[in-house]
């Protein structure tokens, strides 16, 4: 027996949820289906519990950045298990909560692995399921390494629900989980190591700042190491034995724990896609502008299973999801604007981007205007006892319109909101500084940066 739908949704994190509520709430016979408990990364294995584990490195790094300054904190700790136990309370609830929802609104919730049998159906745990439209939209997962030992390495969903933190960490690769994980790790008593294979980590992220996040880092504990690759890793009676090369020359590390942080790929692999004439890799299905693929019109992807310019975030993937099901249901191709989407890595202090690097305005022929401040000296910063922060912002002469906005310092993440819609709607500088802020306020700051 053949179960038929108007749209089968593969995958149910936010991008698949979006998705699958939007096409029934236009009318259609929508499934969704995932081999994991719904919710996917952002909910359950990464965003939402990684910023719970960081309120409590916070705590400590704001009691200490207060010492002398009428805190006293010589037995404030953080108490992994408890802490642990908080983010549990949050994420445990979360499969059964949206499947809920998900029927309650129409649609059919499906467990177990996709595969395509053709170009129009698939099998799912022995049942034949043919939809007249597909989304996929099935995450990502750690990209595979290739040394000698790299089994040994536990991922970030692993990391997440460790049970007692370890006290020699290292962290592979030099983007958003390392960092993001060192920085829990040192206010809960650990010795983290990040390594990068480049020259410079954060590559995505202001030059200039990322240096000031680094000097922070070292600051609190955490090794940065660029230049820096494994070679192999060994298991030992206390741990594992790490081999590196260090711009050419070779070195071993003694570790407890080994996170792999080195960029993440699509999760397509056991979709068998090729029966269906779907073209991927690991970027995602390959789709025109509109999220359709190229190769097979009844299929349609979305965040982290379609390659498109837009950054890997939640907020893409749901804006994807949703676009996509809507030119899904009525025939459309509208396209995602990626305009003035920002982004953030929740180090403490938090670093924060929307719009073109410095280089890139420059590459592109744009006449800009630099306003760089170091702000760690102002009101709200001198408040907490920040001593690191930070803003760069990108003015086009031509129009006074921000093109680009980088800003390190606490709550950073929220003022990088405000310069993403004024991108998007495409406010002048002199609009900007025409907002009267509550004040004091971070975001009352925002005129004297510009």
């Amino acid at each position: 027996m053949t179960k038929t739908y108007d749209v089968l949704v593969v995958g149910a994190g936010m991008a698949g949820v979006a998705a699958a509520h939007k096409c029934a709430g236009q009318g259609g016979q929508v499934a969704i289906v995932d081999a994991r408990p719904y919710g996917g990364t952002c909910a359950l294995r990464g965003c939402d519990p990684k910023k719970i584990l960081r309120r409590g490195a916070e705590i400590i790094d704001s009691a200490r950045l207060m010492r002398g300054k009428g805190i006293d904190d010589p037995s404030l700790s953080i108490n992994w298990h408890d802490l642990m136990r908080h983010k549990a309370g949050f994420t445990d609830p979360v499969p059964h909560s949206l499947e809920r929802d998900l029927a309650r609104h129409g649609v059919d919730t499906l467990h177990g692995q996709a595969r395509f049998l053709d170009k129009g159906r698939v099998d799912i745990a022995g049942v034949s399921v043919e939809a007249g439209r597909y989304l996929i939209a099935a995450g990502a997962h750690p990209r595979p390494l290739d040394f000698p030992g790299s089994e040994h390495l536990t991922d970030s969903t692993d990391f997440l629900n460790l049970e007692r933190l370890p006290a020699r960490v290292l962290f592979v690769g030099g983007g958003f989980v390392s960092f993001e994980f060192a920085h829990i790790a040192a206010r809960a008593g650990s010795s983290p190591t990040v390594i990068d294979r480049g020259r410079r980590p954060l590559k995505g992220f202001d030059p200039d700042l990322v240096d000031l996040l680094i000097e922070r880092s070292r600051q609190v504990g955490i090794a940065v190491r660029p230049s820096t690759s494994i070679t192999a890793v060994e298991e030992t009676d206390s741990g594992f034995r790490v081999d590196l090369d260090v711009s050419g020359v070779p070195e071993t590390i003694e570790c407890d724990l080994v996170v792999h942080g080195a960029g993440r790929e699509a999760d397509l692999a056991g979709l068998d896609l090729d029966a269906a004439g779907v073209d991927w890799g690991p970027r995602g299905v390959k789709v025109a502008g509109h999220l359709q693929s190229t190769t097979n019109p009844a299929v349609y992807a979305a965040g982290d299973s379609a390659d498109t310019p837009g950054l890997p975030l939640t907020p893409v993937a749901v804006f994807e999801g949703k676009l996509a099901a809507s030119n899904m249901m009525n025939g459309t191709a509208r396209v995602p604007d990626y305009a003035g989407v920002p982004t953030a890595v929740f180090t403490i202090p938090e670093l924060a981007r929307v719009g073109m690097l410095e280089q890139e305005a420059r590459e592109r022929g744009l006449d800009i205007d630099v306003r760089y401040h170091d702000t760690s000296g102002w009101y709200s910063n001198y408040r907490i006892g920040e001593t690191t922060a930070a803003a760069k912002i990108l003015v086009d002469r031509g129009t006074d319109r921000v093109v680009g906005a980088h800003l390190l310092g606490p709550e950073y993440a929220e003022l990088i909101n405000i310069l993403g819609l004024a991108m998007k709607a495409r406010l002048t500088t002199r609009q900007l500084k025409s907002m009267t802020a509550a004040y004091p306020t971070v975001g009352s700051d925002l005129g004297s940066m510009l």
